[in-house]
Parts: C-alpha cells; sequence; structure tokens
C-alpha cells in the first residue's frame, strides 16, 4: 500500500485519483433539516465538515474543538491533517 511505502493519506489518494476527502455532508444536513433543526454547534477540527454544512444551508453557530493528546503513533497523521487540510489542532 502507498501508506506503507511512506506515503500520506493525502498522497495516498491523489495518486490513486481519489479525492482527498470524498465525504458529502448534504445528507446530514438534511436529516437536520427534518428535524427541524437549523443552527448547528459542531464538534469538529475539519473547516472542510464547516464549510460542507453551512453551504447546504445551515448555520453554524458554533465550532467545539476537539481536544486530544496525539500518541506517537498518530502524531504524523494529525500533522499532515493540520499542515494540508487546515484541520484546526493545537
Amino acid at each position: 500500500a502507498l501508506q506503507d511505502e511512506g506515503a500520506d493519506t493525502v498522497e495516498a489518494n491523489e495518486a490513486l485519483g481519489f479525492a482527498i476527502d470524498a465525504r458529502n455532508y448534504q445528507q446530514c444536513a438534511e436529516i437536520l433539516f427534518d428535524l427541524g433543526l437549523c443552527h448547528v454547534r459542531v464538534i469538529s477540527n475539519n473547516p472542510d465538515k464547516l464549510k460542507a454544512l453551512e453551504e447546504a444551508g445551515l448555520q453554524v453557530v458554533e465550532r467545539v474543538p476537539i481536544e486530544v493528546e496525539a500518541e506517537a503513533a498518530a502524531a504524523h497523521y494529525l500533522r499532515i491533517k493540520k499542515e494540508k487540510l487546515g484541520h484546526f489542532l493545537g
């Protein structure tokens, strides 16, 4: 696998011709609208997730950060998320 050869998640997805993050939040927004919600607090460090929910018509009134102590095995993965994907990480 590309990651076994040293590629990070972003590099591996790009090399395979995949979107960096192929998730779609439209259905999430539709479910929230069906429940009568249009203003949400989002627990996430992912700016693209916030943007997608706002583009779907939800009003994000607050972002609640996820604060974790990274173990050595996850530190590289989280650094890539911060540096290449703009995640809000300390």
